[in-house]
């Protein structure tokens, strides 16, 4: 049970005991490291292995105590676990506090953060040069799940008929969502890491005559777009993919207008290890609550949730998920409200 501070009822505060075993836990100078890694991103233990330079046994000993003392998190998929910086309960700012109080410049921290971007780079390349192979194939790696017309037509009926005045797709693909929505928007923008799906995404709009969108190439955990300007913001079957997904959302929360929705497909949790051994997936799909959450973290509004079961549980097909939040903020009275622009 979470006890709170008597002047601030929303803040959760620990024992003593408490706090005391978090001291202890974060008082060595791997402890230190890991925690400041773990606040940058989610990370396996081999992966924690290559940046630290340390054994196996030792990361793995180390980050057991800091999941004991609350200041870090652990979850398993499958074969692999994932290690990040706590997000609930009375240590997490504890936590950041000291994360927020090392020195950037000290060497140990930056030649870790060094090799914190060597392996975020390795994990990019490999992601960029599987999308380099799949494109011209990629609509047929999708039929995995339910039909896809089953899903783009889930889609049109919680988006709306629109007119938008803007969208934007993250992770756009072969550009298939850009196809969907943008003959009922005003403009449209898709942005993808990799060239040669962006190659593919033009060749798509080019065929459909769509002469309202804007192709870009990007980061998702640091958009080339403008804040606070769209409508409507969709990340269709990208999340999995991602390293810290809670922080593309945040990213993407950015990007929405007062009143904007936020839409995101993905898959229900599976067991397939294939798609991660073959294609590169990085997550085995999302719980519902985990993505809700992360969308209340992002500042969002959790409006609905619904899954795509497929008609028959044989073979590989999996379930598809879809969730839509809305931006809390509302537009005041000095700014136009039309109904293109509230869409």
């Amino acid at each position: 049970m979470s006890i709170y501070h008597p002047n601030d009822p929303a803040r959760p505060v620990a024992p003593l005991a408490n706090v005391l075993d978090a001291l202890q836990a974060a008082g060595e100078i791997t402890r230190l490291r890991l925690l400041a890694l773990l606040a940058e991103a989610e990370l396996t233990v081999s992966e924690l292995v290559i940046i630290l330079g340390q054994s196996q046994p030792r990361i793995s000993r180390h980050l057991k105590l800091l999941v004991e003392s609350g200041m870090v998190e652990r979850h398993r998929e499958g074969a692999w676990a994932f290690f990040h910086l706590a997000q609930t309960g009375p240590e997490v700012q504890m936590a950041r506090n000291i994360v927020q109080r090392m020195d950037p410049n000290d060497p140990l921290i930056a030649s870790d953060r060094i090799r914190l971007e060597e392996v975020r780079n390795g994990r990019a390349d490999r992601a960029a040069r599987y999308f380099a192979v799949q494109a011209s194939d990629w609509d047929q790696i999708r039929s995995l799940h339910v039909p896809e017309a089953q899903v783009e037509n889930a889609i049109r009926e919680i988006v709306g008929k629109g007119p938008f005045q803007s969208v934007l797709d993250l992770g756009t693909g072969t550009g298939r969502m850009l196809e969907i929505l943008a003959p009922v928007s005003v403009r449209a923008v898709g942005v993808d890491f990799s060239p040669a799906m962006l190659n593919v995404a033009r060749a798509v709009i080019e065929r459909s005559g769509l002469r309202n969108v804007q192709l870009r190439q990007g980061d998702l955990y640091a958009l080339p777009v403008e804040a606070d300007a769209y409508n409507l913001v969709v990340l269709h079957q990208v999340l999995h993919y991602l390293d810290d997904p809670a922080r593309a959302l945040r990213e993407a929360a950015r990007a929405l207008r007062p009143g904007g929705r936020l839409l995101v497909i993905d898959f229900a949790p599976h067991t397939h290890e294939f798609l991660r051994e073959q294609h590169e997936h990085r997550r085995l799909g999302f719980a519902a609550d985990e993505i809700a959450a992360m969308l209340r973290d992002a500042g969002l509004e959790v409006e609905s949730h619904r899954n795509l079961e497929p008609a028959s549980r044989d073979g590989d097909k999996l379930t598809v998920s879809i969730w839509v939040a809305r931006d809390r903020r509302i537009l005041t009275d000095v700014l136009p409200r039309t109904s293109t622009e509230l869409a």
